[in-house]
């Protein structure tokens, strides 16, 4: 028998589809979550109008009738925060999939809940303060190891702070007190290692910084062309078959992150379905531990109930916010942000809003900007000052690769990092498929400057050049097919030359291959420079009567293009003779005066 008051129930009024309207809410408030029916499904109230209440409901809602049941929990959207987060995979609204499958099979019923945190299970706690220290807001109480290559820190919950009564290791499960505060106004907070957040509140920090330090993914075309910075954002659009999901993979893998959260919202079940069945199976290459100790994964395929879809997002960015606060650097990937506006839409129209451009709401801007300006490198709450980075990188994908559409151009005007995916270059096999005359980064000074102290003072000269050879490409691409390649002189035929040596030895990049499948800054700049220094030479050379055809065909041009095989560990050897070798080989082909 239900202990909950007459007063605080609604009655349903009017159903459409994943909206559901009832009566009867006064005493409820904005965004509370609510249980619809006696199925109790999960809804969210979006709208008020005196006591009438607009919910979206997170789940199925065929079956339901006028005059039933809702209640409020008087509570909004939460997520769970504690160890046995990592390895995890979720659904929209945190519940745990793996854990729904033992207890309601593969075909999991409406109005199922499970914890998103194990309850039983223990963790071994190790206190990092002492009983009568004074701790503030974010200070780090201890850690638990929760995976082998990742220690989950214990932190002081926000507006809580005050001196440690009572704290010691032992074995603890999530709501165990594993310490007490008391405040100045002598009031004691039990701390257990759990903290719940709602999700559409942004975790608080003390100061926002410029991002300066490259996250570093391993994939040439991004970062040595467009780098996207540690706490920095980044979009990933493009048509059908282009390669998103299989670059969100490499970042996933490879990017210089601690944990990565990887949502897949409103994808392909398929597409989904190899996210789950890959990753598990992943190696971390820094750890050589599986993948999944420091990565989250969020499933909400586009089978699922539409504003589950529109939660996911939400539910992503709380749970890497709060790893952010331990001063870990994050990473998470949304695949993609197209189909979480596409949920805003649905809803929107049955909340028979005013449209705005192609039936999206006219809010969609001012949504996208809230997610992607959460992401950022911060200085987190405590009396540390440590630093943690959150970096969001969102795939859009527009209805046949139209940039038009208004997600993608809403996008654009927040992001800083652009990766144009091109399908004609998809086709040619040329991973990645990263336009680099459409795409774009504006952290470039910034990381040209890190990139100049940490790697090599001529970095930004090559990566600059290397760019101006690809853009003369393309001009010079259009007088051929015009009149023909007889029509250039020999050093535009030469650009040609060292654009298409860029293009195929260093921008392509074999992602199921062992060694190039990964490439560190000192290798790119080896390549690159190599590169480079041959098309140097080769210039100088024609300056001085050198044949065109005997230089374009050296040898040593076969051994640079075969520089991205060379392992890691031998690169700075074979680097030394090849750049020997193209001084020496060119320098031989320069006529002599007599």
């Amino acid at each position: 028998m239900s202990t909950i008051s007459s007063r605080e129930q609604g009655r349903i009024i009017k159903i459409s589809g994943p909206l559901v309207v009832a009566d009867g809410m006064r005493d409820a408030n904005m965004f509370d979550i609510v249980r619809v029916s006696d199925k109790n499904l999960i809804g969210e109230i979006i709208e008020m109008h005196g006591d009438q209440a607009s919910i979206q409901v997170y789940e199925e809602t065929a079956g339901l009738a006028p005059g039933e049941i809702v209640v409020s929990q008087h509570e909004p959207l939460s997520v769970e925060l504690g160890p046995g987060l990592i390895g995890r995979i979720y659904d929209g609204i945190q519940r745990p999939l793996e854990e729904l499958v033992k207890i309601e099979g593969t075909n999991i019923k409406r109005g199922a809940t499970v914890k998103a945190l194990d309850r039983t299970k223990t963790w071994n706690f190790k206190p990092l303060v002492a009983i009568g220290d004074q701790v503030v807001a974010g200070d780090i109480l201890g850690e638990v190891k929760e995976t082998e290559i990742l220690k989950h820190k214990i932190m002081v919950p926000p507006k809580v702070s005050g001196t440690i009564k009572e704290i010691k290791e032992g074995v603890y499960t999530v709501e165990d007190t594993i310490a007490v505060i008391v405040d100045l106004k002598g009031q004691k907070h039990n701390i257990s290692m759990l903290q719940k957040w709602p999700v559409r509140i942004g975790r608080p920090y003390q100061k926002k910084f410029s991002p300066s330090e490259p996250l570093i993914t391993g994939q040439r075309s991004i970062d040595t062309f467009f780098p996207v910075a540690k706490g920095g954002t980044a979009a990933v659009p493009g048509p059908f078959g282009s390669g998103k999901t299989v670059i969100q993979h490499q970042l996933a893998k490879w990017a210089s992150a601690d944990v990565v959260v990887y949502i897949g919202c409103g994808e392909r079940g398929n597409e989904m379905t190899d996210v789950l069945n890959e990753f598990p199976e992943l190696d971390d290459p820094n750890s050589g531990r599986p993948l999944m100790e420091r990565t989250i994964l969020i499933a909400n395929t586009s089978d699922m109930p539409v504003a589950a879809r529109e939660a996911s997002i939400y539910t992503g960015i709380t749970i890497a916010e709060y790893f952010r606060d331990m001063g870990y650097s994050v990473s998470i990937m949304a695949d993609s942000t197209s189909r979480w506006a596409e949920a805003l839409r649905e809803i929107s129209g049955r909340l028979e809003e005013m449209p705005g451009e192609e039936g999206y709401p006219a809010y969609l801007g001012s949504r996208l900007a809230q997610f992607y300006e959460r992401a950022g490198m911060v200085q987190c709450l405590g009396s540390d000052q440590r630093s943690g980075v959150l970096t969001a990188i969102g795939a859009v994908s527009p209805p046949g690769g139209d940039l038009s559409d208004p997600v993608a151009q809403s996008t654009l005007r927040i992001v800083q990092v652009f990766w144009s995916l091109d399908s004609a270059l998809a086709y040619q096999r040329h991973f990645p498929a990263i336009n680099w005359l459409s795409s774009y980064s504006l952290y470039s000074e910034k990381i040209d400057k890190w990139m100049n102290e940490q790697i090599s003072a001529s970095w930004s000269k090559l990566r600059r050049d290397a760019m101006v050879l690809l853009q003369e490409e393309s001009e010079l691409q259009e007088i051929v097919r015009l009149v023909g390649h007889d029509s250039l002189s020999f050093l535009d035929r030469l650009k040609l030359e060292a654009a298409r040596s860029i293009r195929e030895d260093f921008l392509h990049q074999n992602s199921f291959h062992e060694i190039d499948t990964y490439t560190s800054l000192k290798k790119q700049f080896y390549m690159l420079n190599s590169l480079m220094n041959f098309y140097y030479d080769a210039v100088d050379a024609l300056s001085k009567n050198a044949d065109y055809n005997r230089i374009i065909k050296l040898p040593i041009r076969d051994e640079l293009a075969r520089m991205k095989y060379i392992p890691e560990e031998k690169i700075e050897q074979s680097y030394q003779e090849l750049i020997g070798r193209v001084h020496s080989e060119i320098a031989d082909n320069i006529p002599r005066e007599v």
